[in-house]
């Protein structure tokens, strides 16, 4: 038995070309808003299970309300601009819960990650409490694990690139936001490159302050160092060592974290068009058209509507307690 628990949560993007035909369908006397960063709800989510359990899925969709990948389908650039991207939220800073976009699934929803058969949530490590930051993806971004980083040595973790976003708000998951990069932190992760992107959503009033990896350290002081203790320390209480990094834990700057995401696009274009071995990646998509993966808005609808999850309630979330790591 199948039930459908939607939720509709809106977010800020436009995807490469849509302005004109979204606002074609604005509602008579509807405004996008004003200014070039206000426009209309983009995209939506959609909730199938129920929360901290491990059938919950949260799925996507357009303006025109048919479904979508959030991994394929939204753009990775907002228009033509240079340094402005889309980012899919998937974690709320302050939160424990480890979602992320399901890569192995049709259209590729938002779940929570599943570890020896129990829901993963990252542990509160003194004095911080769950993510520091908004924690999400830049789509149509992915780290070839067949392909060797040149600056890094280790090939990549077979995801999206990872954004750290440390604006003041806290954002909401599944939220599509326009950030711009300022940087990246090479993580390496049981020998593969897992970059962290440094970025900030482009609606916060202090966005205008920010342009580098530098600016964060001048604005924010503290921020980044605390982000590298974060990710050297976050699986400590599973019992596992420190992670460590590339670059000695140096934070690269702009120009070199926008190579990161050129190369990491170029990799996602070879895996849509079947060009490289993606393994149980899937591909499925609704608006990469010449993809042989792409597949009809009716498809689409039809994976989501065989998706089938028990309606028992989620378990709880994972109890809070603080660690504190001694030397």
């Amino acid at each position: 038995m199948r039930a459908l628990l939607p939720l509709l949560r809106t977010s800020w993007a436009w995807p490469v070309g849509a302005a004109a035909a979204a606002a074609a369908r604005l509602p008579r006397g509807a405004s996008a808003g004003p200014g070039p960063r206000r426009t209309m709800a983009l995209y939506r989510t959609e909730e199938r299970g129920q929360p901290h359990s491990p059938d919950y899925r949260l799925f996507f969709k357009n303006v025109a309300g048919h479904y979508i990948s959030p991994f394929h389908d939204i753009p990775l650039k907002v228009d033509s601009e240079e340094n402005v991207f889309n980012m899919v939220v998937e974690v709320p800073r302050w939160t424990n819960a480890k979602m992320e976009i399901a890569t192995k699934e049709p259209l590729n929803p938002i779940k929570q990650d599943v570890k020896d058969g129990k829901l993963r949530y990252v542990a509160n490590i003194f004095p911080h409490k769950g993510y520091i930051w908004n924690y999400g993806a830049l789509p149509q971004t992915w780290e070839d694990p067949h392909r060797k980083d040149k600056s890094t040595d280790c090939c990549g973790d077979n995801d999206p690139i990872d954004v750290c976003e440390i604006g003041s708000k806290v954002l909401s998951r599944g939220e599509v936001v326009h950030v711009k990069i300022l940087g990246v932190l090479a993580l390496i992760d049981q020998g593969e490159t897992d970059w962290k992107l440094i970025a900030i959503n482009v609606n916060d009033p202090e966005a205008s302050k920010f342009h580098d990896i530098e600016d964060v350290k001048k604005y924010k002081p503290g921020y980044l160092e605390a982000t590298l203790n974060w990710f050297r320390f976050y699986k400590i209480p599973e019992g596992k060592p420190e992670n460590q990094f590339a670059f000695n834990g140096e934070f690269k700057n702009k120009a070199f974290a926008l190579e990161v995401i050129k190369s990491t696009h170029e990799c996602w274009k070879a895996l849509l068009m079947d060009k490289c071995d993606g393994g149980a990646i899937n591909c499925t998509n609704v608006q990469v058209c010449d993809s042989p993966f792409h597949c009809s808005e009716e498809e689409a609808r039809s994976l989501v509507e065989s998706v089938s999850f028990s309606l028992n309630k989620g378990s709880n979330e994972e109890d809070q307690v603080w660690h504190f790591l001694g030397k």
